[in-house]
């Protein structure tokens, strides 16, 4: 199962007379290959404090991280999307959440020798709308001092997926799990859901709800239905299924997934959207040593 991947907020920094400051990196940082992928397997990250792992990543999985990029958004040669690593690093002391992303963009740039440029490509997409009869789904509860997580560093995401589901903490009570037949997320922007259904579609999901609160969401699926998602997402995680799982996108038909979206009020249209791409120019199969 793909891991879910939680991307930070950008970090520009610069210093007086125009010197800029120097590129933030890990302090240490382990890269190996991965084991290799069967049905079986999980694939995920976590940052806690200091610490941060990836575990059975494809390369793709870190630019998209890095970059703050959805899958589709990687145009890449076959191997950044297939082969896998383990990732360990540590963060400097003094580091912080909106670091990680350029630590893992210098990560890449230094060990893989990545290069790319970017472009803008149209894509069909399902674009997130509210369906006729207005949003019904209500705010979340404001977030409370235990949601903060006080003292417990800057930097602190869980990510994990496997055969039987998906569990994603976002941090400051914002989550999402998808198993047992349904969707739940709490304390989510409609953007970032958007961003979670397009993990188990056969496309982009881009939000146009304009719908700017946070928001509890729960939607429940047919076990047909649920099973044909997970498969979609384990397959854009490059795991190899057998025959007889991947006859299971036959058997869903997706009529859960719209009535589930039409009880909280929104519903999926078919378009096509201009939407950025990353285009790797280069990259080396291996790291440099560790």
């Amino acid at each position: 199962m793909k891991a879910i991947r939680y991307t930070f907020p950008a970090l520009l920094a610069s210093v007086a007379f125009a010197q800029t400051a120097a590129r933030p990196e890990f302090e240490v940082a382990s890269i190996r290959p991965a084991a290799p992928l069967n049905n079986s397997a999980k694939i995920g990250f976590h940052i806690d404090g200091a610490q941060l792992t990836y575990t059975s990543v494809s390369l793709k999985d870190l630019i998209q991280s890095a970059y703050e990029l959805k899958n589709y958004q990687v145009v890449c040669p076959d191997f950044v999307a297939s082969d896998r690593y383990d990732v360990a690093a540590k963060i400097p002391a003094g580091g912080n959440r909106e670091q990680v992303r350029p630590m893992l963009q210098a990560l890449l740039e230094d060990r893989f020798k990545l290069k790319s440029h970017r472009e803008t490509k149209d894509f069909p997409v399902y674009a997130l709308v509210v369906a006729k009869g207005g949003l019904k789904l209500k705010e979340s509860a404001p977030a409370t001092e235990s949601d903060a997580a006080p003292g417990r560093g800057n930097v602190n995401v869980t990510a994990m997926g496997g055969p039987n589901g998906v569990s994603v903490d976002l941090g400051k009570g914002a989550y999402f799990t998808f198993a047992n037949n349904k969707l739940e997320a709490g304390k989510i922007e409609l953007s970032r859901f958007a961003d979670v259904l397009a993990r188990f579609m056969d496309r982009p999901v881009v939000d146009m709800t304009e719908a700017k609160g946070l928001y509890d969401i729960k939607l429940d699926f047919t076990p047909e239905d649920y099973t044909a998602m997970l498969v979609r997402s384990a397959i854009a995680a490059g795991v190899s299924l057998p025959p007889q799982a991947l006859k299971a996108l036959e058997m869903g038909s997706g009529d859960s997934l719209g009535t589930a979206l039409q009880l909280v009020g929104l519903k999926l249209e078919s378009r096509k959207a201009p939407l950025p791409v990353l285009v790797v120019d280069h990259m080396e199969k291996s790291p440099t040593e560790n």
